[in-house]
């Protein structure tokens, strides 16, 4: 029996996660959390074949949760399904050991095939995804600016991006304005980038803000 633990702060997805994995023989929803320390706590009680995670949470960055599993049960494999683009997270989850990334408007019978999958040994990435990292790895391929950033960098830019101030970001992240400041000027060197603006145009251009 493939055990399932699903993190997510919605319980409409909770549950609906729930019945579609109940009608798969062999698999079953052992184990669901709210938040990523819950779910931290919970995994280290009981073992699971599969984590399905999203990236949004209440409480930490789905990322840093997944690091952090990663780093205590680097067996379990991880994955991320959300509703934020590929754009946005799949090559840093990727990069940081979840071994899928999949967006929440999947067919049901494909997120059940990739959680087989993934419970295996194996691996999941959409096409257009695959197709982007090829890409990517091409000889005439050219560095993504933002890619270059580190994952706290790039949560800096997208909160700045999607128009929160630097006191807001500071309430948010639990670090002082002053440090903010400082991630803003490392983002504006590293992007090449002078402005706030610039960084608004870039975010909305690259998908990187909802």
């Amino acid at each position: 029996m493939t055990k399932v633990l699903i993190v997510d702060d919605h319980a409409v997805v909770r549950e609906g996660l729930k019945q579609i994995l109940a009608e798969t023989p062999g698999m079953v929803v052992a184990g669901e959390a709210k938040t990523g320390e819950e779910a931290l706590e919970i995994m280290e009680s009981q073992h699971y074949d599969v984590v399905v995670l999203d990236i949004s949470l209440p409480d930490m960055s789905g990322l840093e949760v997944l690091k952090q599993m990663k780093a205590q049960h680097p067996q379990t494999p991880v994955l991320v399904l959300t509703v934020r683009p590929e754009e946005q997270y799949a090559v840093r989850v990727l990069r940081a050991g979840a071994s899928g990334y999949m967006t929440k408007d999947a067919a049901p019978n494909e997120l059940v095939a990739t959680i087989q999958k993934i419970a295996q040994g194996g691996r999941y990435i959409s096409p257009r995804l695959a197709e982007k990292l090829a890409f990517d790895l091409g000889p005439e391929a050219k560095a993504v600016p933002h890619e270059a950033l580190s994952d706290r960098e790039f949560q800096v830019l997208r909160m700045k991006a999607s128009g929160k101030t630097i006191t807001a970001i500071s309430k948010e992240l639990c670090i002082n304005k002053k440090t903010v400041s400082t991630y803003r000027r490392r983002i504006l060197d590293k992007m090449g980038m002078e402005s706030n603006a610039d960084l608004i145009r870039y975010a909305i251009e690259n998908r990187l803000v909802d």
